[in-house]
């Protein structure tokens, strides 16, 4: 590392370095194919890889659902589960590869019911 990489990670904040930590993750990860960021067409298949950066849970009252925030580094994408309230393994934290059809809710890419692999610290 150069001297003026290591200005340039002295001038970042913490979050800035948590993101691009990431983002080398996900892209030295052969298997990752698309990162959030990479080009997500509604109603086609992609495949996407990240961090899950926070997962949401809606009252109790209405429909169970799950919805995690999957972090590229760059952009994110929501990933919901519909009918589940926890599923083993999903925090925040996770990295993970995960696959399915890409829809627009609200502006955001998401993906309903994806098949995910939780992929292991190196």
């Amino acid at each position: 590392m150069g001297l003026k990489e290591r200005i340039r990670d002295l001038t970042r904040t913490d979050a800035q370095l948590e993101a691009a930590e990431i983002r080398e993750r996900t892209l030295s990860d052969p298997d990752a194919a698309v990162a959030c960021a990479g080009e997500l067409v509604e109603r086609r298949p992609a495949k996407v890889a990240g961090c899950i950066r926070c997962i949401t849970i809606p009252p109790k009252q209405s429909v169970p659902v799950l919805v995690a925030e999957l972090f590229d580094g760059e952009r994110s994408v929501n990933l919901v589960w519909v009918g589940r309230r926890r599923i083993a393994g999903i925090d925040p934290g996770v990295f993970l590869t995960a696959e399915g059809r890409i829809a627009k809710v609200k502006g955001q890419p998401t993906i309903f019911n994806p098949t995910y692999q939780i992929v292991p610290t190196k």
